[in-house]
């Protein structure tokens, strides 16, 4: 995509914009699934991808299943989609799983399987894509999290996975300038999805149900309240789109409500 500066004002053909493509991983989770609602919503080509077989997303969004874990469903999935594709303007990697044990009760098998969920798979898609990136001048966004940077108990293989999503975003952003990829991370905090419901019965939140143990976790960030999906989504849009953060590589993005300005001891 060409993009012609004039002064502090950035313009853009917006007929390439309409053609531009992104390719979401993990995409009937929460997250996930309001990312490929935004990038439709705007006018992208979306490519949504996810280990569950079932394609119920709006008309018009390429669905393919594939296990972004697994090298060679990586590389038929991108076989599937350079027969649709020459190039590819973003990658978001979302594809996650969360562990809820404290370590000493974590398995081998279920730490080998958090790492290769939420870290093998950036670095595998990552390495799949790069050839359609490079061509585009694209851009990649992984999602990490809160806990990479501050985490608590019941996660340890999680906040692990998380922080190496980050700093490998770090080395991804250096490589890759050269091939004009820009490089970007999103933190989300407490976001309400199935992941963070199934994740309070840790019992490090307050109160009985569901939506009391919601509300008592929204109420330890300074907005006083847990996020939506598409409230992350709209920040991945905006790293995503060259239009909007030409300047912006190597980051980590933190959409928490700002719960991780607040100090613990206030």
């Amino acid at each position: 995509m060409e993009l012609h500066f004039t002064g502090l004002e950035v313009t853009h053909d917006s007929e390439q914009l309409m053609k531009r493509t992104a390719m979401v991983t993990g995409a009937k989770g929460g997250i996930g699934r309001a990312t490929v609602e935004a990038f439709f919503e705007a006018g992208w080509t979306t490519f949504a991808v996810d280990q569950k077989g079932t394609d119920d997303f709006f008309p018009g969004v390429h669905f393919h299943q594939a296990n972004v874990a697994d090298p060679d469903s990586v590389s038929e999935l991108f076989s599937w989609l350079r027969a649709r594709t020459d190039g590819l303007d973003a990658l978001v990697n979302n594809a996650a799983i969360q562990i809820s044990e404290r370590l000493v009760d974590t398995t081998v098998e279920e730490w080998d399987a958090t790492m290769a969920s939420n870290v093998n798979s950036v670095f595998l898609m990552t390495r799949a894509a790069h050839p359609l990136l490079k061509s585009a001048q694209g851009a990649i966004v992984n999602i990490s999290s809160v806990h990479a940077i501050a985490t608590s108990v019941g996660v340890a293989a999680y906040a692990t996975s998380k922080g190496a999503v980050m700093e490998l975003t770090r080395a991804m952003a250096v490589e890759f300038a050269k091939d004009t990829i820009r490089v970007n991370a999103i933190l989300p905090g407490a976001v309400d999805t199935a992941m963070l419901r199934n994740g309070l019965d840790r019992g490090h939140v307050k109160g009985g149900s569901i939506e009391e143990k919601l509300e008592d976790l929204g109420r330890r960030s300074v907005l006083g309240r847990v996020g939506q999906p598409r409230e992350i989504a709209q920040a991945i849009l905006f790293l995503a789109d060259n239009a909007r953060s030409s300047y912006i590589t190597g980051q980590v993005l933190i959409v928490d409500g700002g719960a991780t300005a607040r100090l613990s001891t206030e």
